[in-house]
């Protein structure tokens, strides 16, 4: 209840309730100040409430006093029993365990308050799964109550655990839950065999390492505990047999060791012994964790194949055998009691080629082909034996045969050798280490010899050191080599073999001289290094054939244009010079007019052949003969031709032309006239061409036509 001291008692007072809860869970009379819960409270839900009163005036609506803050604390009651939020549970113990040993812990948890009473005050009880375990009232914790419980007796136990709280007092709320025990298994069983003897019957056709039987000791543990582990005591017939363990099964197999024969021995006894792998010491005072079992084994008796003497056969022949010779033999014969005859016949599957052959009664082996070694060192085939009496018994032996060699090839070097040596060599120095090789099979301790063939052997050049040890050595007998007088040098070398008949081939090696330094290490072997400076680097003498190559250029572009720059002064037109040659009306003069005029070869002067005279060049044997004595007025003019003839003969640039020079028309009204000898004033008379005929053959038609003789002038045009 609220009051305020300035409420009288006559209703001018009015409570006003605000906060958690308020209108909701809590109520207050507005007259009275009393506050009543209006719905049932949980404590779990919520342990308490903060509210605010305050007296208002009726009349005015206002505060009568300053709004003041009180708690409502909902108190507990035991309403809610222990809950196990884990369960229900699943734990685990060994077999075996001493009492009171730890199984498990359980917890229980009560939402009422702690604080106040016993309502949340819990004690564990076991409702269900004693005499086995027990549990700690208090800590919750789950312990075996009784000893040496057996997983092979119960594996699986159900415990029924209860909490109570209010200390367990009657009226207390309680909770339960479930925990499920398992008994894990400790190796505390040793291996049994149901039966001490085991009879088994094989046959004695069964392939060695084949399983012949199945023996079985018990074993009731679990796990790795009850692997289990088979041995055979060493007695009469164990080497004969082995056993081993199915890993899945834990069966023991007894597999075969040696072949079995049932006319050798009918029976065989041994004992097996069973033992475990993982062992327990707690449990050693039990007793020996193994068994033993005796093992009894008869032998049947089977029809057999042959049986050949060997497990394999290796025969021997020298290659090139004539076909036909007998080079070794196999032998079968059959076992069993009633023996049978053999018959042998080759596989054909390993002897497709067919060198070989087998006599069917006797088994002897004889060549089918020429053998050759080089070709093939070694064949491997099989014979199979059958018995007469059943063919379908059969049995197969390798045969392997080597052929022996016949020497027949002489030894020759192993390798091309690349031997040099140096300019500055001394006399006596080892410039190649050379080994040699046989295509025949050498025998143990073959040995090759080395030596300089016969006309080798006196030249001063090089020497062979056989070093006895199918190796030798190359000498030099000089000092020094040079590579200007010769490069190559080719150095024959004769070996022979040991073996009976000698053979002997000679090899000739090739050797060249080589620039070095002082240490002896090859700088060069090349032809154009010679040449070289010596002490240049690559660098460098890639710079200079640079810098050659670059003034070449130059050059060859000077030339050409200083040729094109004379051609240009040579042409008065557009056309050659050479399309504006005087015509003529005569027909020709056969064979040697196309000999004096080869155009061709005048627009490529490399083309004239070596036996031919230079049309661009005057003769020097020739001489000016003159019939007549020339004018007055034609000295300078020929002083002048003659002087540039001459200048273009030994100028190396001049074009091979016939006209070499042309002389410019200066027109009409020129003081000095035109110099042309077309418009010259001067007769024909007055010219001797005589000297044109001791020009040659190629001016023989200039000669005739301008000639003394021939000379017409009706018909100059």
């Amino acid at each position: 209840q609220l009051h305020s001291d300035l409420d009288k008692g006559v209703g001018t007072v009015k409570y006003t309730l605000s906060g958690d809860g308020a209108g909701t869970v809590f109520t207050i009379d507005e007259t009275t100040g009393d506050i009543h819960a209006i719905r049932s409270l949980d404590r779990e839900e919520k342990p308490f409430y903060t509210l605010r009163a305050q007296a208002v005036d009726v009349d005015t609506k206002k505060p009568l006093e300053p709004e003041s803050e009180f708690i409502i604390k909902v108190q507990d009651i035991n309403d809610n029993e222990p809950k196990f939020l884990d369960g229900p549970y699943v734990a685990s113990v060994p077999e075996m365990s001493p009492v009171g040993a730890y199984v498990l812990q359980v917890k229980a948890t009560d939402a009422d308050d702690p604080t106040y009473g016993n309502s949340a005050r819990v004690v564990y009880s076991i409702l269900q799964g004693q005499p086995y375990f027990s549990i700690d009232p208090k800590t919750g914790v789950i312990r075996t109550a009784l000893p040496n419980m057996d997983r092979e007796v119960k594996e699986q136990y159900q415990v029924l655990i209860q909490a109570k709280d209010m200390g367990g007092q009657l009226g207390g709320l309680a909770g339960t839950t479930t925990v499920n025990i398992t008994l894990t298994d400790v190796n505390d069983n040793p291996p049994r065999f149901p039966k001490s003897i085991f009879h088994l019957k094989v046959p004695e056709t069964s392939h060695v390492g084949s399983a012949i039987g199945r023996i079985r000791a018990v074993d009731p543990d679990f796990g790795k505990n009850a692997e289990i582990e088979y041995n055979i005591v060493p007695g009469d017939g164990g080497n004969l047999f082995d056993i081993t363990t199915d890993e899945y099964t834990q069966e023991g197999v007894i597999k075969l060791k040696k072949p079995l024969d049932f006319e050798t021995k009918k029976a065989y006894t041994f004992k097996v012994e069973a033992s475990n792998l993982h062992l327990d010491h707690r449990f050693h005072s039990v007793g020996p964790f193994k068994d033993t079992a005796t093992v009894k084994i008869n032998v049947l008796d089977m029809d057999e194949p042959p049986v050949f003497s060997k497990p394999m056969y290796t025969m021997e022949v020298y290659e090139d055998t004539p076909v036909g010779t007998i080079i070794g033999a196999v032998t079968a014969q059959d076992l069993d009691a009633g023996s049978s005859s053999v018959r042998y016949f080759m596989d054909w599957k390993s002897d497709v080629d067919s060198y070989f052959t087998v006599d069917a009664t006797e088994g002897t082996i004889a060549t089918n082909e020429l053998l050759d070694r080089e070709s093939t060192a070694q064949y491997n085939f099989s014979i199979i034996a059958s018995k007469v009496s059943n063919p379908l018994l059969t049995s197969k032996v390798n045969v392997i045969i080597n052929v022996l060699d016949v020497n027949e090839f002489p030894p020759e070097i192993s390798v091309p050798y690349e031997t040099s040596v140096c300019e500055n060599a001394k006399p006596g120095q080892v410039i190649q280490t050379i080994t040699a090789v046989d295509k025949d099979l050498s025998p143990a301790g073959q040995r090759f010899s080395f030596k300089l063939s016969s006309e080798a052997s006196n030249k001063p050049n090089f020497t062979v050191h056989d070093y006895r040890n199918n190796t030798a050595g190359i000498e030099t007998r000089r000092n020094g080599y040079s590579r200007r007088q010769q490069e190559l040098y080719f150095l024959p070398v004769v070996i022979e073999d040991s073996s009976y008949p000698v053979q002997s081939s000679t090899n000739t090696l090739t050797i060249r001289v080589c620039r070095c330094d002082s240490d002896g290490t090859i700088q060069s072997c090349n032809v154009e290094a010679i040449f070289l400076p010596v002490g240049l680097s690559t660098g460098a003498l890639i710079a200079i054939l640079l810098c050659i190559v670059i003034l070449l250029v130059i050059v060859v572009l000077y030339v050409a244009l200083r040729r094109q720059k004379k051609k240009d002064t040579l042409m008065t037109s557009k056309e050659d010079i050479r399309d504006n040659v005087i015509h003529y009306d005569d027909e020709g003069g056969g064979e040697e007019d196309t000999q004096a005029f080869d155009i061709g070869a005048l627009r490529n002067p490399k083309v004239i052949e070596d036996n031919k005279i230079r049309r661009d060049i005057k003769p020097d044997t020739l001489r000016f003969t003159r019939h007549r004595p020339p004018a007055e007025d034609n000295t300078d003019i020929r002083d002048f031709i003659n002087q540039r003839l001459q200048e273009n003969d030994v100028d190396p640039s001049a074009p091979p032309y016939d006209s070499l020079a042309t002389y410019a028309y200066e027109g009409n009204g020129s003081v000095a006239e035109s110099l042309s000898s077309i418009d010259s004033v001067t007769t024909e008379a007055d010219q001797d061409y005589d000297y044109l005929s001791d020009w040659g053959p190629r001016f023989k038609i200039l000669a005739d036509m301008f000639g003394e003789e021939s000379y017409n002038p009706d018909k100059v045009t």
